[in-house]
């Protein structure tokens, strides 16, 4: 089966950026979306962003304006861009690729923003 494995997570100082990438090890067919969620401690999962095969994007509003999801033609990468990170935003984060049979996860990476 397709793993997703997502990299570029770590410690970053508040006000920071940093860019998360996932790679699919093969190719999804059927994809619908492509994006990324995330989960802090106690919390649940939530959307951060996400792009639909059409190109479409959708933000969270506590990241919009700080967020950029981006993603690859072939559909097997997806890229998110964050700027300005406070600590609110410190969780683990997870790629997701929605196929129209079956949901895609990656592993989670790990983000904390903190001084």
């Amino acid at each position: 089966q397709v793993q997703l494995v997502e990299s570029g997570g770590g410690l970053v100082p508040p006000g920071g950026s940093l860019r998360l990438s996932c790679a699919a090890s093969g190719t999804i067919f059927g994809i619908k979306s492509m994006g990324w969620y995330r989960q802090a401690p106690g919390k649940q999962r939530d959307l951060v962003a996400a792009v639909t095969s059409g190109g479409s994007t959708n933000y969270a509003d506590s990241v919009k304006g700080r967020a950029t999801i981006s993603r690859d033609n072939a559909k097997t990468m997806v890229y998110l861009q964050m700027n300005s990170l406070n600590p609110e935003d410190t969780a683990v984060y997870y790629c997701n690729f929605e196929a129209w049979y079956h949901n895609f996860w990656g592993q989670g990476t790990q983000v904390t923003v903190s001084s």
